[in-house]
């Protein structure tokens, strides 16, 4: 995307050229993903910071002063409970929080291929089978990895294998032995959250110098729409629907949870707003819209979405001549997707769409652009399901019927 802040390179300029790039860069603020690049991270002596063994292991049970009433020679000690409906919550879920080690392969100064470590995110262990678990993260996390290793809440590590991502959502799943296993987080029901509310957000800011560490703030917003766009060709392919938060939430965060009062999960943290005039905009996938993602790569290794088997392009990032001499519009139609490619033998192929037609409507829905054809084929339909289209071509407008099937998606409608 090329979102990014001085301190720390973002995951979608990281990207830039490849598929699973992010975020469009239209976006008045910097969006970054919260996945750690190993070479940004800043050194405790340059970031005048204590070394993180000086807080006592117990601070989070007690607090122990010494105390000397006034005019007297009298000294006591009084222990603080500090225990809370927070430090409840995190209790139920910290340990399920894991950091998640992107290495990939590379050349050295002899040109020999080497192995490094290209970032560091977070997951959630969410389930247990026998002896596999399995770990939801982002897919920016994963992505470009040619081996992984999870870091479990004790310091243990072990390799992990890449079940499955999908960089529209931005969810991966990852699987390890469960041998090491200690918590499984449980999930809530993002649909019943209210504004306001307590969110606490735990993950590995900055790698796993700060495992485990646990921000808090409040549900500062629902159902935010973030443009995204897949294949970093400037132009917005999809809307990201995300939970708005004030919980800290930075490199290294990604693929953490976002969980409630109760402990549960909610989100999934995937981004922040990082730009000098903003603060306190971190951004979580609904758990709600995650599950099933999350079950179809565990179960498929990628998401069974419809396939239409076009390539498109909206109208209004079409030059007007073109509108007009390519497409063919009449002068009062600006809106719409054209079709530059029809896949030989696609649903679209069968339906008798062509190149250049136009498409504006969809089972009675008005389409504006790419992100309208989209979101309405990702979540309004089904494989196996008919579709009812309208569309202009040379200058008349048209429908057709079209029958939708499954397969796996190449950044195509």
């Amino acid at each position: 995307m090329g979102y990014y802040d001085e301190d720390n390179q973002s995951r979608y300029q990281r990207q830039k050229g490849s598929k699973g790039g992010f975020l469009l860069a239209s976006l008045a603020g910097a969006l970054i993903g919260g996945l750690l690049v190993v070479f940004t991270i800043p050194t405790l002596s340059n970031m005048g910071a204590l070394p993180y063994n000086v807080v006592p292991k117990n601070y989070v049970e007690s607090i122990n002063e010494t105390e000397q009433p006034q005019g007297s020679g009298e000294t006591r000690n009084v222990s603080v409970n500090v225990q809370t409906g927070i430090t409840e919550a995190v209790a139920e879920t910290v340990d399920a929080v894991v950091g998640i080690t992107n290495i990939q392969k590379g050349n050295s100064w002899f040109n020999m291929e080497q192995t490094k470590e290209a970032g560091v995110g977070s997951g959630v262990i969410y389930k247990v089978d026998g002896d596999k678990a399995y770990v939801v993260s982002n897919y920016h996390v994963v992505q470009g990895a040619t081996e992984l290793e999870v870091t479990f809440s004790d310091g243990s590590k072990t390799p992990a294998k890449l079940v499955g991502g999908d960089p529209w959502t931005d969810l991966a799943v990852v699987e390890v032995s469960s041998e090491n296993v200690k918590k499984v987080a449980e999930f809530g029901n993002s649909d019943d959250l209210v504004i306001g509310e307590p969110a606490i957000a735990i993950g590995n800011p900055l790698g796993l110098t700060f495992s485990g560490s646990v921000t808090q703030g409040i549900i500062s917003g629902l159902e935010r729409s973030i443009p995204v766009d897949i294949n970093q060709d400037g132009s917005p392919d999809w809307q990201a629907e995300v939970l708005q938060t004030d919980a800290a939430i930075n490199p290294g965060n990604s693929g953490g949870a976002l969980i409630n009062i109760e402990g549960k999960v909610i989100g999934i943290n995937s981004m922040k707003i990082a730009q000098s005039a903003v603060e306190g905009i971190g951004l979580a996938i609904p758990i709600n819209y995650a599950i099933p993602i999350i079950n179809d790569l565990e179960r498929y290794g990628e998401v069974r979405r419809p396939y239409l088997g076009v390539s498109l392009s909206s109208v209004t990032e079409i030059p007007v001549r073109f509108q007009q001499s390519t497409l063919q519009l009449p002068e009062n139609i600006n809106r719409g997707v054209a079709i530059l490619e029809v896949v030989t033998n696609s649903p679209a192929d069968e339906a008798g769409l062509k190149i250049y037609d136009v498409i504006v409507e969809l089972d009675g829905e008005q389409i504006k652009d790419a992100v309208d054809l989209r979101k309405h084929l990702y979540n309004e339909k089904e494989p196996g399901n008919e579709m009812h289209v309208k569309f202009y071509r040379d200058g008349e407008l048209e429908e057709t019927t079209v029958t939708l099937i499954a397969e796996e998606l190449d950044f195509r409608g």
